[in-house]
């Protein structure tokens, strides 16, 4: 398969096919949802530090690589801060409907208990996050298929439940159930354009691709440590931290797995 084919099948995953198991979830019990975090945590750390970076450093300048990622940390925390709208609005449970309130759980569990952005802003936000999840695969791929395969893994063992609580979310802002799996599913598409974009304007510039690569790194760090791991210490109990760590290790177990196999 030629890189784009490669891109362009990885992306449909990363993007259309986590909606879709996002959906397939929903029927979980909620405590099901933070074991997908625990996991999605280890999947992200395992990309960035065995995959990202060290081929980034590879084919770059140390001292640019890291400072592309420190930059890259604080614009993202810049992008959340301006783009991703966050406030509260405290409706209570209503005991009328059950399934909402099945929902607002889901919700906090995968954004630790953060249900306050409206239904728009979530729209918006996961445009963008799949256009740029689009140019991370682009952007692995370019640099070969075990950097590719490993992006795209993290990618879609973050995105599911990233996926299930912004459902729950825009159920709770007053969507229909089917109206907010059709609009995740239309915002899931933007990763394919921008896989398709990172493609064809990074082809023929690999001066630029440790860079890019930095970036990504930079990307799916911040998701883990400033989305996903606050959520983890709402269950600060000995065994539930111990089964945390566990499924961390496994998706860092995974990642790695996947990079042994694709090298042989």
């Amino acid at each position: 398969m030629s890189p784009l084919a490669y891109i362009v099948v990885a992306s449909l995953a990363g993007g259309v096919l986590s909606i879709l198991a996002a959906a397939g979830t929903l029927a979980l019990h909620p405590s099901w949802i933070s074991r997908l975090v625990s996991f999605a945590v280890g999947a992200l750390l395992g990309a960035v530090f065995l995959e990202l970076l060290p081929h980034a450093l590879e084919t770059g300048a140390a001292a640019t690589v890291m400072m592309t990622v420190l930059i890259g940390l604080l614009a993202f925390f810049l992008l959340e801060k301006l783009v991703l709208w966050r406030h509260s609005h405290g409706h209570g449970a209503d005991d009328d409907e059950p399934e909402r309130e099945h929902d607002r759980t889901l919700a906090a569990d995968a954004h630790g208990g953060d249900q306050g952005r409206s239904g728009l802003m979530i729209l918006i936000g996961n445009s963008v996050h799949s256009f740029c999840d689009g140019v991370v695969i682009a952007a692995s791929f370019l640099a070969g298929p075990a950097l590719g395969v490993a992006a795209t893994l993290a990618i879609v063992a973050h995105a599911i439940p990233q996926q299930v609580g912004d459902f729950a979310i825009l159920v709770h802002s007053g969507y229909g159930r089917r109206r907010a799996f059709a609009l995740n599913l239309a915002t899931g598409a933007a990763t394919l354009v921008g896989a398709l974009a990172g493609y064809f304007a990074l082809a023929g510039v690999a001066q630029i691709l440790p860079i890019v690569l930095a970036i990504a790194a930079a990307s799916l760090l911040y998701v883990a440590v400033a989305d996903l791991i606050p959520s983890l210490h709402r269950r600060p109990e000995p065994v539930e931290t111990l089964k945390q760590l566990a499924l961390i290790g496994l998706g860092v177990g995974v990642i790695a797995a996947a990079r042994l196999v694709l090298e042989h």
